[in-house]
């Protein structure tokens, strides 16, 4: 269902590599947060039409490609139910195996509800680490209860 915009995500991955950018800097330009930049060219967020036109002028994309930055994605969209990039798996390892966990300990500080993805927001960078750098992944979402009706 993400096709468009998964095809369009290859092609800015490809212009950003032959541009020597990184996520800071795309954000940077954008005026947005790496994380959610890279969320939203690779088809998981949608700009708004100004965050569109500074990406379009940035990667040299057309009025299509613009507008297609613009529209709701349908997100969640990977290939698989269970994700075969390894990568991509151990955060499903992760939720896989810390699920219960979390669900207990955020229930446990905060009642009977969620933590949004939507209002949401995440940071990711690198650690040093004697042993070999490490992968910090903040993520920060709004506590959501449940509703009794």
């Amino acid at each position: 269902m993400n096709d468009e915009k998964a095809a369009l995500g290859q092609k800015i991955l490809k212009i950003k590599k032959s541009k020597g950018l990184t996520w800071t800097d795309i954000a940077a330009r954008l005026g947005h947060a790496p994380v959610w930049v890279c969320a939203a060219c690779m088809g998981q967020m949608s700009m708004t039409l100004e965050t569109a036109e500074k990406a379009a002028a940035l990667f040299g994309l057309d009025d299509e490609e613009t507008a297609l930055l613009a529209e709701p994605p349908y997100r969640g969209s990977l290939p698989t139910a269970v994700p075969t990039d390894p990568l991509i798996y151990r955060f499903y390892e992760l939720v896989s195996v810390y699920g219960t966990t979390w669900k207990e300990m955020i229930q446990e500080e905060f009642g009977d509800g969620i933590m949004s993805a939507i209002d949401f927001d995440m940071t990711m960078e690198r650690q040093p680490d004697q042993k070999g750098d490490r992968v910090k992944i903040t993520m920060s979402g709004k506590f959501l209860p449940y509703k009794r009706y």
